[in-house]
């Protein structure tokens, strides 16, 4: 039985978890995937009471072949146990209407991208030992919100690694942007490009995938790597929270051990989603993972048509986490579903030329079996977070809100009234300027977006999170910005600068 990853594009096989989290790419424009998933299954009475850092212990030694358990309980205690999160575990379920809220945004940053952030540079630091990597290690990121602070808050003044963090420099929210400009650490660097997130995104593939230059950095004694959803060590936290959802509603008598589940999820890069689906691989009883997008309803239109087609406008909207016309991760689902190599680098080249591939019938029902696709635009979403709030005393961020929106439609489509978890991915107040418009009207001309936090609270009663309360007085750490052409110099003047400051 071969327990290792290989690339969904066939031109690495036989690559152990530490190799596949320290490369974070593939050499040949692939994503690693763990070839063995279908061969692994958890005994869902036996883990249903564990509390978070057990169960992701159990899950983990599933996944990384050639860690210890003893290296896996220490990334699992460093991360989850160190009062990083509020609260007893790092996610709350809360019940409003008839849905439940897996809330995912209780972490240092307020997104859910702290679930597998915290835990991913320990990841990287044990698998730099299990492969006596003496490089030092550069992290390399696109984000469209919230993956960079939450990378950048990670990793900052991690020993032996660097990040540089890429953002579209008019495609993210006031609070994230300025969460990011503020984060310290002498490894950091942030960049503001002039593009959306998929120039920003095309731009660190274009980096990774340029073999000269990646030859050079390694002669300086640098090793590209990421910490986006591409990255299998981000993606295999994601599939913790899953099961511990499952586990609460059993615990409040929602459900039965053996009941199905489904799960909404506000989808961009495809890889919250897409976890949720490894979960179901390994056992645990998912209805429908029901896919929400925002106006850019590629995903949407995917699921609906079968062919999947970024030659569309591209819409900024209120939930810009999910602005996303190349949702990287879906080629993780596609090679899954086909257990072809070549058949996925072939879609993914007709991507890359013509910006559509179509797939075939025999997977388009078996996409059909575990899969809703649907979409709420600006209005929809709005009006999602006013009546959630006004009927239920619940606040949710926009992309939430999308998610939320887009369950209404399936109950009405459907009809199904199997039992749902709304993955909840970021606090409303990352967004407290839509929210606020959302509930209360247009805001005051003099009323700045950081004043716009202390506005939301005093009207809803709900408190501001620690790490944003204060956020508008912190001074900027980072003033970086340029083109998408120039994304490469961008990281090695940033390299540069490292190198003098370590003479």
């Amino acid at each position: 039985m071969n327990q290792k990853y290989i690339s969904t594009r066939g031109g690495q096989q036989n690559i152990s978890a530490s190799q596949a989290i320290i490369s974070g790419l593939a050499a040949d424009g692939g994503l690693f995937v763990p070839s063995f998933i279908h061969e692994k299954s958890i005994d869902l009475s036996a883990i249903t009471d564990m509390n978070y850092s057990d169960l992701a212990c159990e899950i983990f030694n599933l996944f990384l072949d050639d860690f210890s358990e003893d290296q896996i309980r220490h990334c699992v205690t460093q991360a989850y146990e160190t009062g990083l999160f509020e609260g007893n575990a790092p996610v709350a379920v809360h019940r409003a209407a008839d849905r439940y809220f897996l809330e995912l945004y209780h972490g240092p940053t307020c997104a859910f991208k702290d679930m597998a952030l915290t835990i991913l540079p320990h990841f990287m630091t044990t698998a730099m030992r299990i492969q006596n990597i003496n490089r030092e290690v550069v992290i390399l990121t696109a984000t469209s919100g919230d993956t960079g602070k939450a990378a950048l808050s990670g990793f900052a003044d991690v020993p032996d690694i660097d990040i540089i963090v890429y953002y579209p420099k008019d495609g993210v929210s006031t609070i994230q942007e300025k969460q990011m400009l503020t984060q310290t650490g002498q490894n950091t660097c942030v960049v503001g490009v002039d593009g959306n997130f998929d120039d920003t995104q095309n731009g660190v593939k274009r980096i990774f995938s340029d073999t000269a230059f990646n030859r050079d950095l390694q002669a300086k004694g640098f090793q590209l790597t990421s910490a986006n959803s591409i990255n299998i060590g981000r993606l295999l936290p994601q599939v913790i929270y899953y099961f511990y959802s499952y586990g609460e509603l059993i615990k409040r008598g929602a459900i039965a051990l053996g009941d199905a589940v489904n799960f909404v999820v506000p989808t961009g890069n495809f890889g919250d989603i897409l976890a949720g689906y490894y979960a179901s691989l390994i056992g645990l009883p998912v209805g429908r993972l029901i896919c929400a997008s925002n106006a850019n309803r590629v995903l949407t239109d995917f699921f609906k048509t079968g062919d999947y087609n970024r030659n569309r406008p591209f819409y900024k909207t209120m939930s810009p986490s999910m602005d996303i016309l190349i949702s990287s991760n879906l080629e993780r689902l596609l090679y899954d579903l086909s257990d072809d190599t070549d058949f996925v680098a072939g879609q993914m080249q007709a991507l890359s030329m013509n910006g559509i591939y179509t797939i075939p019938q025999a997977i388009r029902d078996k996409i059909d079996a575990r899969f809703w696709g649907g979409c709420a635009d600006e209005k929809a979403t709005a009006s999602a977070i006013k009546a959630m709030f006004r009927d239920h005393g619940y606040l949710m961020d926009p992309h939430t809100a999308v998610a939320s929106r887009v369950y209404d439609n399936y109950r009405l489509t459907t009809g199904d009234t199997t039992p749902a978890v709304v993955l909840s991915t970021a606090s409303p107040y990352k967004f407290a300027h839509h929210v606020y418009e959302s509930i209360f009207g247009r805001i005051p001309a003099d009323m700045n977006d950081f004043a716009v936090l202390d506005a939301l609270a005093d009207q809803t009663g709900v408190p501001i999170p620690a790490p944003l309360a204060g956020l508008e007085s912190r001074p900027n750490q980072h003033d970086h910005v340029c083109t998408k052409s120039d994304m490469s110099d961008a990281l090695s003047a940033f390299l540069s600068r490292l190198s003098e400051n370590a003479q």
